[in-house]
């Protein structure tokens, strides 16, 4: 199998388990043609390549954080809160933050909760409101596993630097696009 590897990362990161001998988007660009012309196919593959790559990266993401019993989204909370002024934020600005459902927080706060990476507090000065606090076992593991991260470029290691800045642009003007954001 010709493919991306690192140290400690499970095959089903570096390839599919049984390898396709052909390109399977390539092959629904030639489909996609053959019945709908070519005009739509850029769109098509555009979009199926975007879903697969983010498939890819998630297991790449999540074999890198198993060592610490992570998944790239708690990963992505617990770097929330080391990021934050004082430790800790309101669950409903994580969520913000994050762009995730007020329930997806919960869930996030509640398995960094269980691995003692983070507690719930009660704000101090709005009882309605609940702040997750990183704890100092959160803030060793969160040092250690961005460590990992770093070492592997993210599971990002098939593109240079320059390559990497030409995706986020492009990436960037969709989101800016669909209202993600507001741009400075």
């Amino acid at each position: 199998m010709v493919g991306w590897t690192i140290v400690g990362c499970p095959s089903i990161c570096n390839d599919v388990a049984d390898q396709l001998p052909f390109d399977p988007i390539a092959e629904a660009a030639r489909q996609w043609e053959a019945h709908w012309g070519s005009e739509p196919v850029a769109a098509m593959t555009g979009v199926t390549s975007i879903m697969r790559v983010q498939q890819i990266l998630m297991a790449r993401l999540n074999a890198l954080l198993k060592p610490w019993e992570l998944s790239f989204p708690r990963y992505e909370a617990l770097m929330l809160l080391f990021y934050s002024r004082r430790g800790s934020l309101p669950m409903g600005k994580m969520g913000a933050r994050l762009q995730v459902h007020p329930t997806s927080v919960t869930s996030l706060v509640d398995g960094l909760e269980g691995m003692g990476l983070a507690r719930r507090e009660p704000h101090e000065h709005d009882r309605r409101t609940t702040l997750a606090s990183i704890t100092t076992e959160g803030r060793r593991v969160a040092g250690q596993a961005t460590a990992a991260l770093h070492e592997a470029r993210f599971g990002l290691d098939g593109l240079d630097d320059d390559q990497l800045t030409e995706v986020s642009a492009l990436l960037d003007r969709l989101r800016e696009g669909a209202g993600d954001f507001t741009p400075a």
